[in-house]
């Protein structure tokens, strides 16, 4: 039986990184576009067993180019195509908040399951479900935490910092990463005043008081919750402010601004291409590939 991963351009390196632990060769996916935006898709490389990896952040052309990718393995003999998703998107949109919207993660997950044979992210962004596997059926969909990762960056810090999570909803993940440290956690609240105000508030701000902090949340998007979080915790006498994320989607103009407001440095795993994607998630990745028997063939 062979395997081999395939990578797409824009994620190459992470991919020949996750090949290298796998000990299986590492394919380039070549894409090219017709005048009218159509995408050609051509792997090559023959493989029992196909890796396919690539984020999906900007989603909507990476969906297609995906799809046809499968395709083509499937049409060059592969039996098994699985899915390395670092980034999940379409997650989020779990239900219609208004009569006529589309329920993507219902969509997207049917579509992911009728061209792969299994699936694997890394802390999607769910809401009202408790595993994958209710919003990608009838395949093997695994979400993995990058928890482990995050806390590694903080072994060592010096004096210890304390951890700051944006809301409610991250307080389980921030004390994960906190608890191999035996780190401080405060977890932040959003009082909402009306339907576009709204106001965060941290309890027991006032620990932080001459102390570093870490900012650690799954996705940084714009960054605009982690500047309002800083201008707290800089007011509350926090002596240095820095951030921790698993997905940075945050553009140029985004980061500056983040820069700009002292939350320096601002580190994020690999899991989406950019300058502040600096910790790898390679090894993540293959455990869990090797303990789902994913690897094994169809």
């Amino acid at each position: 039986m062979s395997a081999a991963l395939f990578g797409f351009a824009e994620s190459l390196g992470p991919a020949q990184a996750l090949a290298a632990l796998l000990g299986m060769p590492c394919h380039p996916v070549e894409v090219s576009r017709f005048p009218d935006g159509e995408s050609l898709v051509r792997v090559c490389g023959p493989a029992d067993t196909a890796i396919l990896y690539r984020s999906l952040d900007h989603p909507n052309e990476r969906l297609v180019e995906l799809v046809l990718a499968a395709a083509a393995l499937r049409d060059g003999g592969c039996r098994k195509v699985v899915l390395v998703a670092p980034y999940l998107g379409y997650m989020r949109q779990d239900m219609a908040f208004r009569p006529g919207e589309a329920v993507s993660q219902k969509v997207i997950g049917a579509l992911l399951a009728d061209h792969f044979d299994g699936l694997i992210t890394i802390d999607p962004h769910l809401h009202r479900i408790s595993h994958l596997g209710e919003a990608v059926p009838r395949i093997p969909a695994l979400a993995l935490t990058a928890a482990p990762v995050l806390a590694a960056a903080l072994a060592g810090h010096r004096p210890p910092p304390v951890l700051v999570g944006p809301d409610a909803e991250s307080r389980p993940w921030v004390e994960a990463v906190a608890a191999p440290g035996g780190l401080d956690v405060l977890v932040g609240e959003k009082q909402r005043h009306g339907p576009r105000s709204v106001e965060i508030v941290i309890p027991g701000i006032a620990a932080v008081a001459g102390r570093p902090v870490v900012l650690v949340d799954d996705v940084i998007s714009s960054g605009g919750t982690l500047l309002a979080a800083a201008q707290l915790l800089r007011d509350a006498g926090a002596v240095r402010i820095s951030a921790l994320a698993t997905h940075c989607l945050a553009g140029p103009d985004d980061l500056a601004r983040l820069a700009a407001a002292g939350i320096a440095p601002l580190q994020a795993t690999t899991s989406v291409p950019g300058p502040a994607a600096i910790l790898p998630i390679a090894g993540l990745l293959a455990s869990a590939l090797h303990d789902a028997g994913l690897l094994a063939g169809g």
